[in-house]
């Protein structure tokens, strides 16, 4: 059950919070920041609010103000920090399109967000809420952006018409979800042999990049585009 100990104090049953000044988003980042590091410490079941709100600086009325339970303050977090892909820039070719694809992916999964889903997963899994939410935060934005992609694609004769162009987006956030938290070599990659210059010069990037490097030529292919 969603954690509520202090809540039905902070925040009366039937009561919405008084209005007065507007809320401060300092305090909100702080909180969600809070959230991120608390579940890494601790996990979702040993997450409390008022763990939270002390990590963050405020009380518990403070957070309860904002989230009404120990679950929407996860909720909230996932959806802050997990969903955010960036734009998307339309290179004007879809090798270029795809690279910025698995780039913008790869550092949100390296973020905050990432951090987050890796505690989560496994709660996710007989959590209806946490996986809807995981879904929606996650995948559907890859989703929405793989389906630009390939229409983009489509429509420069660069590859025939999809069926399934989600597809796309579940090899994507598949692929780098089990190098990234299920492979442990993944995190601290080897020099990339095929690319000594920025090897040599110490910004071969992060094992995310390195990964978004490895799995273009594959999902080229997949898609039935010539890698050149």
């Amino acid at each position: 059950m969603a954690e509520r100990t202090e809540s039905s104090q902070s925040v009366p049953a039937g009561r919405q919070p008084a209005r007065g000044r507007p809320r401060d988003a300092g305090r909100d980042r702080a909180l969600l920041e809070a959230t991120v590091q608390v579940l890494q410490e601790s996990g979702y079941g040993g997450l409390t609010t008022a763990a939270v709100a002390k990590r963050a600086g405020v009380s518990t009325a403070t957070l309860y103000r904002r989230w009404r339970s120990k679950e929407d303050l996860v909720v909230g977090t996932a959806v802050r920090w997990a969903g955010d892909l960036g734009p998307q820039p339309d290179t004007g070719a879809l090798e270029g399109d795809l690279t910025a694809l698995l780039r913008d992916k790869a550092e949100t999964l390296e973020g905050p967000g990432g951090r987050l889903l890796h505690v989560l997963i496994g709660e996710a899994a007989h959590n209806e809420a946490l996986a809807r939410v995981l879904d929606t935060a996650i995948v559907q934005p890859v989703r929405d952006r793989a389906a630009t992609v390939v229409r983009r694609a489509v429509d420069r004769g660069d590859i025939a018409p999809l069926e399934n162009a989600h597809v796309l987006a579940d090899l994507v956030v598949g692929s780098m979800v089990s190098r990234l938290f299920l492979t442990p070599d993944a995190a601290h990659p080897a020099p990339d042999a095929a690319h000594p210059v920025a090897a040599s010069s110490g910004s071969s990037g992060s094992s995310g990049e390195a990964m978004a490097r490895e799995l273009l030529p594959f999902l080229l292919r997949a898609l039935g585009a010539g890698t050149g």
